[in-house]
């Protein structure tokens, strides 16, 4: 790893027949190998997962089992995505599950992958550490930093939009390692980002859903965000608290 400009990365990104990637099953994969300035190769396929695909998943992705109707099987795809993916770092945004995914998908066919073991970046924690858009889904990073549409939510056109992002929440790093030890630590976030109080700042949640929510399996940023509310309230640090004079009168 040396000057981010001059790294070679993998931007990877899965489509699937839900959100479970230990039960769930591939249908659709996506991944460029890139610099900052060209693409230097690129793999796309639709995938048959032999099972049907819940209708919830197809309103998001827009495909049907009839459009993977003859369309190549996990195990026959996935020697050649390996072969490119093998060695670089992955990017993606929440690109943990598409590695879990893929990772299970190989297991299932019994093909041998690294993948697990290899360096990514997560442009979502990315975004989480940059701070400046309100909101830290792809499509909205995207009309943050007024990048073209790609259109439809599909693997590749996601990929296309996910490089773009990556380069400019990267500006402010000069070389990958840098980055990535920036991503080492757990972050912490300015709102809720999911629930009955998503968009909420933590400290204008109720202690007993930071409790409950507290031992949930949720990602390492979250419990982090959580905990240091919690933490905050145990020792009577509440912003609202401190900065008003009048509250112990």
């Amino acid at each position: 790893m040396g000057l981010i400009h001059q790294d070679l990365f993998v931007c990877l990104d899965c489509e699937s027949t839900g959100l479970d990637p230990q039960q769930d099953r591939l249908i659709e994969v996506a991944a460029r190998r890139f610099t900052f300035d060209q693409v230097l190769q690129e793999f796309e396929t639709l995938v048959n997962p032999e099972c049907e695909i819940p209708q919830v998943s197809q309103e998001i992705h827009k495909i049907s089992s009839e459009m993977l109707q003859g369309k190549p099987k996990a195990g026959e795809i996935l020697p050649a995505l390996f072969q490119l993916i093998d060695g670089y770092i992955l990017v993606g945004h929440g690109v943990g599950f598409d590695i879990t995914l893929l990772k299970e998908e190989a297991k299932r066919h019994q093909i041998p992958t690294r993948i697990d073991k290899q360096p990514f970046i997560d442009t979502l924690r990315l975004a989480r550490l940059y701070g400046e858009s309100p909101i830290n889904s792809l499509e909205k990073l995207r009309q943050h930093f007024n990048i073209e549409p790609e259109g439809a939510h599909r693997a590749m056109s996601d990929v296309i939009v996910n490089i773009e992002v990556f380069k400019y929440l990267a500006k402010s790093y000069k070389t990958t390692q840098e980055l990535m030890r920036a991503l080492e630590k757990p972050i912490k976030l300015k709102v809720m980002p999911l629930g009955k109080h998503k968009g909420r700042k933590f400290d204008e949640i109720p202690i007993e859903y930071l409790q409950w929510a507290e031992g949930k399996d949720f990602d390492q940023d979250l419990l982090y965000s959580i905990r240091t509310e919690l933490k905050n309230r145990r020792k009577g640090g509440r912003f609202d608290q401190s900065a008003n004079p009048f509250s112990q009168l």
